[in-house]
Protein backbone atom coordinates (compact mmCIF):
# COMPACT_ATOMS: atom_id res chain seq x y z
CA UNK A 1 0.00 0.00 0.00
CA UNK A 2 2.67 2.31 0.97
CA UNK A 3 4.37 1.61 -2.52
CA UNK A 4 1.32 2.17 -4.37
CA UNK A 5 0.45 5.53 -2.54
CA UNK A 6 4.04 6.77 -3.52
CA UNK A 7 3.28 5.65 -6.78
CA UNK A 8 0.38 7.64 -6.95
CA UNK A 9 1.99 10.84 -5.49
CA UNK A 10 4.87 10.72 -8.00
CA UNK A 11 2.01 10.35 -10.86
CA UNK A 12 0.03 13.31 -9.76
CA UNK A 13 2.94 15.57 -9.27
CA UNK A 14 4.04 14.81 -13.16
CA UNK A 15 0.21 15.85 -14.44
CA UNK A 16 0.87 19.26 -12.06
CA UNK A 17 4.25 19.65 -14.10
CA UNK A 18 2.69 18.75 -17.61
CA UNK A 19 -0.24 20.98 -17.24
CA UNK A 20 1.68 23.78 -15.82
CA UNK A 21 3.33 23.91 -19.09
CA UNK A 22 -0.02 24.12 -20.66
CA UNK A 23 -1.19 27.28 -19.13
CA UNK A 24 -1.08 30.28 -21.00
CA UNK A 25 -1.07 33.10 -18.49
CA UNK A 26 -2.61 36.31 -20.77
CA UNK A 27 -5.81 34.12 -20.99
CA UNK A 28 -5.88 32.16 -17.76
CA UNK A 29 -9.62 31.14 -18.31
CA UNK A 30 -9.89 30.42 -22.09
CA UNK A 31 -9.35 27.09 -24.18
CA UNK A 32 -6.82 24.88 -23.10
CA UNK A 33 -5.75 26.87 -20.06
CA UNK A 34 -8.61 26.25 -18.01
CA UNK A 35 -8.26 22.38 -19.04
CA UNK A 36 -5.05 22.37 -17.79
CA UNK A 37 -6.11 24.74 -14.49
CA UNK A 38 -8.75 22.23 -13.39
CA UNK A 39 -6.59 19.24 -13.75
CA UNK A 40 -3.91 21.25 -11.74
CA UNK A 41 -6.33 21.45 -9.51
CA UNK A 42 -7.72 18.53 -9.45
CA UNK A 43 -3.99 16.76 -9.21
CA UNK A 44 -3.55 18.85 -6.09
CA UNK A 45 -6.82 17.88 -4.26
CA UNK A 46 -5.36 13.89 -5.48
CA UNK A 47 -2.04 14.48 -3.99
CA UNK A 48 -3.45 15.71 -1.13
CA UNK A 49 -5.96 12.81 -0.81
CA UNK A 50 -2.72 10.72 -1.00
CA UNK A 51 -1.24 12.44 2.02
CA UNK A 52 -3.80 11.90 3.88
CA UNK A 53 -4.45 8.36 3.22
CA UNK A 54 -0.84 7.54 3.70
CA UNK A 55 -0.65 9.77 7.27
CA UNK A 56 -3.34 7.45 8.75
CA UNK A 57 -2.09 4.17 7.62
CA UNK A 58 1.49 5.58 9.55
CA UNK A 59 -0.85 6.13 12.34
CA UNK A 60 -2.92 3.11 12.35
CA UNK A 61 0.93 1.25 12.11
CA UNK A 62 1.45 3.12 15.08
CA UNK A 63 -1.63 2.36 17.15
CA UNK A 64 -1.48 -1.43 16.53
Amino acid sequence: MKVLTTILIVIALVIIAFNITLLDFTNLFNGDSLVALIGIIAALCAVCILLILKMSKVIDEKTK
